[in-house]
């Protein structure tokens, strides 16, 4: 049955959502507050249009940074695995992994850095394969290549709270639209720096689909790409090379980060964050993801009531 809704779905600060279904309702998790002392604000809903704060995920960990960014979740061995960046600003973010029993935490870091030998990686995103088999994407940064700047990687899981540690690249930039600032001073050098970040991948009809947002987020050409391939640690190519969604002047500034859900008829919805109108606050938004024989589609940016 459809259900009407408008954008955004939840008017408060939250940004990078991802949200997941389990146990009969959905949760999602955002960058932005801290809430009772623990970062990341979880929300709960039963049809993904009405939101309800269920406090904060995460215990923080002292002398890591104060810049806890875009959470994660999924289920494993019974137990619930936050994926999470943590640093200061634009310096210095690692991968770091923490555990609950319960989706709605309190999750524990588990102690361990992900990511040792990155100069800078963010965005974690967990992805279980049919075998079995867990990825994690994430964004990292990269200095060389004919496109420098923050790009995507995957490597296995080979346990929840360790990378096999041979990371792949997945996508790196190939078009202007994904600049994030010429002549950016990084690393000692000054570079045109590009940016690929917020990886969300999902299988469909036997082929994986890798979602990312590029360029700059205070920019209109800020949207979401795609890339595919025939097994999570590619190749991965670009169908095309234009973002699926993007800014829209006057109605939808600066959407991007995503995650996909399903709903429990099996329609997948894209969740992602727009800036309010004064440049504030990056809030939650949904809209329909439709798959075509060219690919994916998102039914949206919307910001008129609409139906799920």
């Amino acid at each position: 049955m459809p259900v009407s809704y408008r954008n955004p779905v939840h008017d408060a600060y939250f940004a990078d959502p991802f949200v997941l279904r389990t146990q009969g309702r959905f949760v999602a998790y955002g960058t932005g507050r801290h809430v009772e002392g623990r970062a990341f604000e979880v929300l709960e809903s039963d049809d993904l249009v009405t939101w309800r704060s269920a406090g904060g995920a995460l215990v923080p960990v002292e002398g890591l940074g104060s810049d806890y960014w875009a959470p994660e979740v999924c289920e494993a061995d019974g137990r619930w695995w936050m994926y999470y960046s943590v640093g200061e600003g634009d310096a210095g973010h690692h991968l770091r992994v923490a555990v609950a029993d319960d989706p709605l935490g309190p999750f524990v870091d588990r102690g361990v850095d992900l990511t040792p030998h990155e100069r800078f990686a963010i965005d974690p995103s967990p992805f279980r394969d049919r075998d079995g088999t867990w990825y994690l994407f994430h964004a990292r940064d990269v200095l060389e290549g004919d496109r420098v700047g923050t790009m995507l990687a995957v490597d296995v899981l080979d346990g929840m709270d360790r990378l096999r540690g041979e990371p792949r690249t997945v996508l790196t930039p190939s078009d202007d639209w994904q600049l994030f600032l010429r002549g950016r001073e990084m690393y000692g050098r000054t570079y045109d720096w590009h940016t690929l970040e917020g990886p969300a991948v999902v299988e469909r009809e036997g082929r994986y689909w890798c979602f990312y947002s590029g360029g700059s987020w205070q920019e209109p050409s800020y949207g979401v790409g795609v890339a595919v391939a025939d097994h999570p640690l590619g190749p991965w190519t670009e169908p095309r090379r234009a973002p699926i969604l993007r800014t829209v002047p006057g109605h939808v500034v600066g959407p991007g980060h995503n995650s996909i859900t399903t709903t429990p008829d099996g329609r997948d919805v894209m969740a992602y964050h727009a800036w309010d109108p004064d440049g504030t606050a990056r809030r939650m938004c949904i809209d329909p993801l439709a798959w075509t024989a060219e690919g994916p589609r998102v039914l949206g940016p919307t910001w008129e009531p609409a139906e799920l």
